[in-house]
């Protein structure tokens, strides 16, 4: 019976420490990194809104020569020298991403923001624009009706109220592609697979997952942010190895220990990893109060002195006394913020405290000042 009884316990007490054992959190591949060349690219056009209602450029020079364009493609030339006042026109930037992999035909939503001194978008139709990427080619069209979420007040005697931005716009589904980016990924040599975060040991650990995913040797870390992976030839082949390597779940190596700071919030953030080796921190406060009571001095009567003014300071210093903390070995960020909070640090004076831990040589962390 006792044997059975002890038996029993060695059981549950495995149990125990199978339960309070730390777990390693895996994550996909896919939101470690992105295959290299599957990217989006950055579209940019120059257009012009119309419609407004008297919230234009008005006859902005720019403003007025992208209108000359736009109406010289119906065959319509304006005079020389003749500008045309154009309140109920506006001259726009217009931006867009153009995601891999996609197709002529494919909609894009456009976001289109105000160039010169127009008030507001509101109401406004953007006219045909093309829209150019870094190798100065058209890859897509855009055209449409702005929804504006700003709204833009003005009253006769100048006076101004804004909600949100007025001046900027979306056009959801606005632009048309019109051409295909090239990834080159099915006729590249290897696969490249290249992490959000530079981390040896999560591209070590990533390649390992693949190479035991499919069995062999196919991926190796070239350094800290890329990993090629030998692939067959052929788009099919490969968009069906990538689609298994995404889903593939790793888990990435610890965060190296950081405290950052900003330094014109006060904000002060430190992560999980952080350590403190010994050390003794005295924090204190002096105040230093100067208050000037001037009173006027009447000379005695009859006499030829002068009313003047007799200066009276009075100075105090109050020194709060805050006890000493002593950190050992090995303290947490849970002993770090208690420690701080006990003897009532700002975030400013936190941030002399850190310092001066990271000059002493008692805080193995790396120091980010924003």
């Amino acid at each position: 019976m006792d044997s059975i009884m002890i038996r029993l316990l060695r059981l549950i007490l495995a149990a125990f420490v199978l339960i309070g054992a730390p777990v390693a959190h895996a994550e996909r591949v896919k939101d470690l990194g992105t295959f290299q060349g599957v990217r989006p690219n950055q579209l940019t056009g120059y257009g012009i809104v119309v419609g407004l209602a008297g919230t234009g450029d008005d006859s902005i020079q720019y403003a007025t020569e992208g209108m000359k364009g736009v109406v010289s493609r119906f065959g319509l030339t304006l005079p020389q020298g003749v500008n045309p006042a154009l309140k109920n026109a506006a001259a726009v930037l217009v931006t867009a991403d153009l995601p891999a992999f996609s197709k002529p035909g494919q909609r894009l939503d456009v976001t289109v923001s105000a160039l010169g001194k127009a008030k507001s978008l509101r109401g406004g139709t953007l006219i045909m624009t093309p829209l150019r990427g870094a190798d100065n080619e058209i890859y897509a069209m855009a055209q449409g009706n702005l929804a504006v979420g700003g709204l833009g007040v003005s009253g006769a005697d100048g006076s101004q109220v804004s909600v949100n931005v007025p001046s900027a716009g979306r056009i959801p589904g606005g632009a048309t592609v019109e051409r295909a980016v090239a990834t080159g990924f099915d006729t590249a040599p290897t696969l490249t697979f290249n992490l959000s975060e530079a981390d040896l040991t999560t591209a070590l650990r990533v390649a390992d997952g693949i190479n035991r995913a499919f069995g062999d040797k196919r991926a190796s870390a070239v350094d800290a942010v890329s990993i090629a992976v030998n692939a067959p030839q052929g788009a099919e082949s490969r968009i069906m190895m990538m689609g298994m390597i995404e889903n593939i779940e790793v888990s990435p190596a610890d965060a190296p220990a950081k405290v950052i700071v900003n330094a014109r919030t006060g904000t002060v953030v430190i992560n999980g990893a952080v350590k403190i080796h010994p050390a003794a921190i005295a924090h204190g406060k002096i105040t230093v109060s100067v208050n000037e009571s001037p009173r006027v001095v009447q000379p005695a009567p009859f006499s030829q002195g002068r009313t003047a003014t007799e200066q009276s300071s009075s100075i105090s210093i109050d020194e709060q006394k805050k006890p000493m903390i002593n950190f050992k070995g090995g303290a947490s960020l849970a002993d770090i913020v208690k420690a701080v909070n006990a003897i009532g640090a700002s975030p400013a004076d936190m941030v002399a405290i850190l310092e001066a831990l990271k000059q002493a040589g008692a805080l193995k962390a790396e120091l980010v000042v924003l």
